[in-house]
Parts: structure tokens; sequence; C-alpha cells
């Protein structure tokens, strides 16, 4: 279950010059990777403040918060209706429910998004625990979360320690409060023990930690240079892995089969009679 107070301070954070660029960079990677993404069911857990399903193209979609603050319907978010016939297949349904119990069965979806959903999540093993039950056999899940190895994550460790040693008295944290920031790498030993195969990452938001958006706009020219030079410091991270289902092979198994008994050589007796010799007188 993802904390209603996590979300509202995340949405709030959203709304900042930083939350802005994170959001416009995320919205680009995110577009890009589900475009090619084929199937019947798509669901986004989380944050729809990010419209990660817009450009897919399956006929079923929903998105999914576990918080009463809603997004008024849009484009992208249709209100749940009585019936999935009667919504347009261009609209995404949203629903309530707890993100480490989803209302699926299993092997029925064929994408999952989470946009930093697992950091505000209760279990955030759990939840992923989950959303490997519900991915079909070959089915993509698609992740979103800050980096704690990034300029950003090491202000957001300064505030922390300045704030624990009483310096202020709320901490002058650049990052969202709540939740836990799970490291790439992390992330991607989870994703093998449950048996996903990671298909590729990148990070993003390279530019400094500042809070006005013109010193934001100023140093746009960092992303080229750190996703050439330090690509694994960026603020962000954006993960796509593919459920993998090992099949069963049996080997070593002796077919019981009824084999004829190689029948002994025949012996053929000569049976033409031998003309008696004749005595000589």
């Amino acid at each position: 279950m993802v904390r209603d107070a996590s979300i509202i301070e995340l949405a709030s954070w959203l709304q900042t010059a930083p939350g802005q660029c994170l959001l416009r960079w995320e919205q680009r990677q995110i577009d890009t990777a589900v475009a090619d993404v084929f199937g019947y069911h798509a669901l986004q857990l989380g944050l729809p403040q990010l419209h990660a399903l817009r450009a897919n193209r399956m006929p079923h979609r929903w998105v999914a918060t576990d918080s009463l603050l809603l997004p008024e319907p849009t484009e992208a978010i249709a209100p749940l209706g009585d019936g999935l016939d009667s919504l347009p297949t261009d609209a995404a349904v949203a629903l309530h429910c707890d993100f480490d119990a989803l209302p699926f069965p299993n092997q029925s979806l064929d994408l999952v998004v989470l946009p930093h959903a697992l950091e505000l999540s209760r279990d955030p093993h759990l939840t992923l625990r989950e959303v490997e039950r519900v991915l079909m056999p070959e089915g993509r899940v698609m992740i979103l979360g800050f980096n704690p190895a990034s300029m950003w994550g090491l202000r957001q460790r300064l505030g922390h320690a300045r704030s624990a040693a009483g310096m202020a008295s709320r901490g002058p944290l650049y990052l969202p409060r709540s939740g836990e920031f799970l490291g790439y790498w992390r992330l991607r030993d989870w994703l093998r023990l449950l048996s996903f195969e990671v298909e590729g990452g990148r990070f993003g938001c390279f530019r400094p930690p500042y809070r006005s958006a013109r010193w934001l706009d100023r140093s746009a020219w960092m992303e080229a240079v750190g996703e050439r030079w330090w690509p694994v410091f960026g603020a962000a991270y954006f993960l796509v892995a593919v459920k993998r289902v090992r099949g069963m092979r049996l080997v070593g198994l002796v077919r019981h089969e009824a084999r004829a008994a190689r029948a002994a050589p025949a012996v053929v007796a000569n049976r033409q009679r031998r003309q008696p010799e004749e005595i000589c007188e």
C-alpha cells in the first residue's frame, strides 16, 4: 500500500522546477518505450501526473492509485464506468487498489509501468512480486525511480544529515522526504531473483540540484555530457525488464519400448539327396 501522505508530498514536489524537469525527461523515455509494446492489457501503478500509457496502443489500459487524490479526468484518464465495453478504447481506466494486492488474475497483463511506485510502497519487494504474478510470460515491466548515487541524491542525504543533527527544523531537502530510494543495481538484483531479464536501462537528469527553473535551463547542456561521461550518476533511472518463464525439459528419459529379441541364426539343412556312388566292378 502506498501511503497517502507520501503521494501528496510527491505530487507537490512535482509542481516545482526540479519536478517539472524530471517529469519531462520521464515522459520522453516512457513514450518511446511503450509505443512498440503490443498486447491487450496494460497497467500503470501510481503517479497519474505522468501519462505513461498515452503512446501505447493496447485496447485495455488502467491507471491504478492507492490515494483518494485522483486528478480530474483528462484525455489520458477516464472515470471507471459500469463496464469496460462502454469505455472508449483510447482512454485509460482509473481504479483504486493496493499495489501489493492487485485485482488481476495470474498472468493476465502484458505491460506494467511503475513510476516511483516502489519507492513509496509499504513493501517494495512484495509489490514487485505482485507485478510478477499478474504479468504474462514475456510481459514487460518498466520502472522509474530516483537514483541515490547522484548529485540530487547526495544533496538529499546532506539534508537528512543536517536534520538529524538539529541544524534545521525539517532539513533543506531537495527531493520528497518520504520514501526509500532504491539503487539501480539493487533493483536489478531483485528482478533477477523474480526471473526477470533486464532488457535495458537509462539514466537522466544530470543537471545540478538547482531549485530555480532559470538555472536548471542554463545547465541543460550537462544532459548530453553526463550521458556520455558519467552515465550512471543521473538523478533518475528508467529500467525495462522482461518476465521469463523457464520451460521444463526432461532429459535422459528411457523410452520403454518392447524390443523384439533378435532371432538366432537359422541352420538350413542341405536337403538335396546325394546321388549314389557308382560301384566299380
